[in-house]
């Protein structure tokens, strides 16, 4: 299949997934604006638990440890994330706690131009794709998700020729470049462009 059937499939949804992807979209700003440490770290943690897991089990993760992912000890991390089903509760726990040097510095990280390679190279647990999907969801509208599902929809319309097991930094940078000029086509930035992609993929608009 081509980048034009990936286009028309994305009209196809664009009016039904707008008033979502805009609202969604307004949440990321106001995080950004008046998100507090305690927000901005929440939303990290989160980034680093769907990581191999799933959007809708870190929303539901997050909404019950709130603050506590500042504050909790190591073993309560776990025993929550062993109570909502996490498949590595141990690893996340250990990422969490590890990353909490960055509790009181990330208001002034997100005003930073372009962050990401610092987050994927001091941050233990967010490489490329989830360093990106931190910054998507405060409100950054140029880098992209490349989760699984939205490398198969590139795959399948012939914007790679495979699907990574792993990612360097130029590949990703490649990858992204690819599906940038696509989103361009469709009118929209990388940030909001991924949400159409997910709306069309499974008919909903997550973060």
């Amino acid at each position: 299949m081509s980048v034009n059937e990936l286009l028309k499939n994305l009209e196809r949804i664009r009016e039904e997934a707008k008033p979502l992807v805009e609202s969604r979209w307004r949440e990321f700003e106001k995080l950004r604006r008046e998100g507090s440490e305690e927000d901005l770290f929440s939303e990290l943690c989160f980034c680093i638990l769907t990581a191999n897991w799933s959007a809708q089990g870190g929303i539901k993760t997050q909404k019950i440890i709130g603050n506590g992912f500042v504050y909790m000890s190591k073993e309560e991390l776990v025993a929550k994330l062993r109570e909502v089903g996490h498949r590595y509760p141990e690893a996340r726990a250990e990422y969490i706690v590890s990353n909490r040097w960055l509790f009181g510095k990330l208001k002034e990280l997100i005003q930073q131009e372009d962050p990401r390679e610092y987050i994927v190279k001091n941050v233990k647990g967010l490489g490329w794709k989830e360093s990106s999907h931190f910054l998507r969801n405060v409100a950054y509208t140029n880098y992209a998700i490349l989760d699984k599902h939205v490398l198969r929809v590139m795959n399948k319309h012939s914007l790679i020729e495979e699907i990574p097991k792993g990612w360097t930094k130029k590949r990703y940078l490649d990858y992204e470049e690819r599906l940038r000029k696509v989103a361009e086509m469709f009118g929209e930035h990388l940030g909001k462009f991924d949400l159409y992609l997910w709306y069309m993929i499974k008919k909903t608009v997550d973060k």
